[in-house]
């Protein structure tokens, strides 16, 4: 039977905290709760939210657009590169190209 409905974001609001634990992996407790971030030709020191060994969750008044292209420079780890996997409300999550603890120092 077709219906209409569908799954968005818009049908669980974001004030009503999940109930299940759906990250894959564990959170990296880091050392610093800042980073530095260059996007489109430029560095924006950035609040680092969370990290994990493939990828971060960033807070700044940049908007980046899904998909971009960027560079973490990260106080307790080496620089990674990666790109926007989503954006919402001042935050955005970072998916590393590689996983943290791959990285050449």
């Amino acid at each position: 039977m077709a219906t209409k409905l569908s799954l968005t974001g818009d049908m669980i609001p974001r004030s009503v905290r999940r109930i299940f634990e759906q990250r894959s992996e564990q959170r990296i407790e880091p050392t610093a709760d800042h980073a530095v971030l260059e996007c489109r030709g430029t560095r924006v020191a950035v609040q680092l939210l969370n990290v994990s060994e493939s990828g971060a969750m960033i807070g700044c008044d940049l908007v980046p657009c899904i998909g971009e292209r960027v560079r973490l420079h990260l106080v307790d780890h080496p620089t990674t590169d990666g790109f926007v996997r989503w954006v919402r409300d001042g935050r955005f999550g970072i998916n590393f190209d590689v996983p943290l603890s791959r990285i050449e120092s």
